[in-house]
């Protein structure tokens, strides 16, 4: 088959140059192809799954929040998130065949598809349709639109002259940039503290700086098992400080079910074609993202960002992303994609090795077959939450840094990164301002990441390439002459 002919990547496939590395701050405790000691690995796997449970639980819950799904279905779709989690993590890290990027990298379910989803899902019930029959019609979207980036993928290694360092570090940046507000409302108390009218509390930000002390401390120890279980020992301390506060709600542990099952459409799969088109719209999107998490998992992993094996992750990095999105939906949860924010968890603990990922996409799984596990989980207050992102978060903007550093910063990358920046960040700041756009505009312009990442591309394809030597004549007539 055509996916798996080496001749279809740039010719650049002999083993990495220094130059094409990264430059990070610190070393690896472990590289991508190292294997830790067993219990290593899980506990670094532990504080990857802390880091993501929030984030692939919480778009499951919004939409069948704004469905009205009965909290059975909401209970087994939160489930399920779970363990295609798990499934796609292992591909991802794995690499079946041409099929993930071989990186340490974990899936979980996409924000990108929030608005489209609950748009489809709410305009069926006011049509009269039950919850269950707009899943359905949902499902089937996420479905079809799966094969827009698993094409796209296999096309990507023409994009060599667009996708430059300039272009995926900026587009990390912007990951990480964006991703720290969400880590500063989950520091203040996240929604719920918003409604009942303490958020950013005293208590709140003193339990979040708490834990963000402790990472940071433990990070600049010697021992290695302190910078690896910084994280995880910053959760434990904040989790059980947060239990002698009584700000742990464990009551509803005693509603879940001890097994849960996955059963392959459950709610079955109808298709509409005019809904279809943003949700093929986000699929081109999310591969663009999905590039930006991948390059900023080479960064922070000391791997190569440019040149054939670079490409050839990436590609497979894609094509894993919309595989992964077509099991969810069978398997009856929304599209998957790579996180950012295990970027963060890598930098931190100092370990790349894809192998934690196994022991990862394991715990999610079980976390999926076995609700009550998951509840205990769910059940962390986001200001300790906050305390842990917002520090990884902040390391992910360095990584983008680190990218665009490995290369020279001329007057058109400088145009580039400011351009791609502003747009990318504005949006986040200002969220309103799409607000009365067209669904379709709306949908693609509203994240920071997809407006930076495509204005990047944009510019990096437009902008010639000459523009220097364009004033150099006029800069060397002028010293002549004095």
């Amino acid at each position: 088959m055509t996916q798996s002919k080496p001749n279809l990547l740039p010719p650049s496939t002999e083993p990495p140059s220094e130059s094409a590395l990264p430059s990070l701050f610190g070393d690896l405790l472990y590289g991508l192809d190292d294997k830790p000691p067993v219990p290593e690995a899980l506990f670094v796997a532990l504080q990857h799954v802390l880091a993501s449970f929030v984030g692939i639980i919480t778009p499951p819950l919004i939409i069948c929040n704004a469905l009205e799904a009965s909290p059975e279905v909401t209970s087994y779709i939160i489930s399920m998130s779970l363990f295609v989690s798990g499934i796609a993590t292992f591909i991802q890290c794995r690499r079946v065949g041409p099929v993930g990027s071989g990186l340490l990298s974990l899936q979980g379910t996409s924000f990108a598809f929030l608005g489209p989803i609950i748009g489809v899902g709410t305009a069926e019930i006011g049509a009269g349709r039950s919850p269950e029959q707009a899943l359905a019609l949902i499902f089937g979207l996420c479905f079809f639109g799966a094969f827009v980036e698993i094409f796209l993928s296999r096309f990507l290694h023409l994009a060599n002259r667009i996708i430059t360092p300039v272009v995926s570090g900026t587009v990390v940046m912007i990951i990480g940039l964006s991703l720290i507000k969400t880590g500063i409302i989950s520091m203040g108390g996240e929604a719920i503290a918003q409604q009942n009218g303490t958020f950013g509390s005293t208590q709140n930000l003193l339990l979040g700086g708490l834990v963000l002390a402790i990472i940071v401390l433990l990070n600049m120890t010697g021992n290695r098992y302190l910078r690896m279980g910084a994280i995880a020992i910053g959760l434990i301390i904040g989790y059980l400080i947060s239990l002698g506060l009584g700000l742990v709600n464990l009551a509803n542990l005693s509603d879940l079910p001890i097994l849960r099952l996955p059963i392959p459409l459950r709610f079955g799969m109808s298709f509409n074609l005019t809904a279809f088109i943003p949700f093929a719209l986000l699929y081109l999107i999310t591969a663009i993202e999905t590039i930006g998490d991948l390059t900023a998992t080479s960064a922070v992993s000391r791997q190569p960002v440019k040149g054939g094996l670079y490409f050839r992750r990436i590609k497979g990095g894609v094509l894993g992303d919309g595989i992964n999105s077509l099991i969810a939906a069978v398997f009856n949860t929304f599209p998957n994609t790579t996180f950012s924010q295990n970027n963060g968890v890598i930098q931190m603990t100092g370990v790349g090795s894809r192998y934690v990922g196994y022991f990862v996409a394991g715990i999610f799984v079980l976390l999926g077959l076995l609700p009550i596990v998951g509840g205990v989980f769910q059940a962390i207050p986001q200001a300790v939450l906050g305390g842990a992102t917002i520090v990884m978060f902040g390391s992910i903007a360095v990584a983008g840094i680190n990218i665009i550093a490995s290369t020279q910063i001329d007057r058109r990358s400088l145009i580039i990164i400011a351009v791609s920046l502003a747009l990318g960040l504005g949006v986040v700041y200002v969220p309103d301002l799409m607000a009365d756009k067209p669904d379709l505009l709306r949908n693609v312009f509203s994240s920071g990441i997809s407006t930076g990442g495509i204005t990047a591309i944009l510019l990096n394809w437009l902008l010639p390439h000459n523009m220097e030597q364009k004033g150099a004549p006029m800069e060397v007539e002028d010293s002549e002459e004095l």
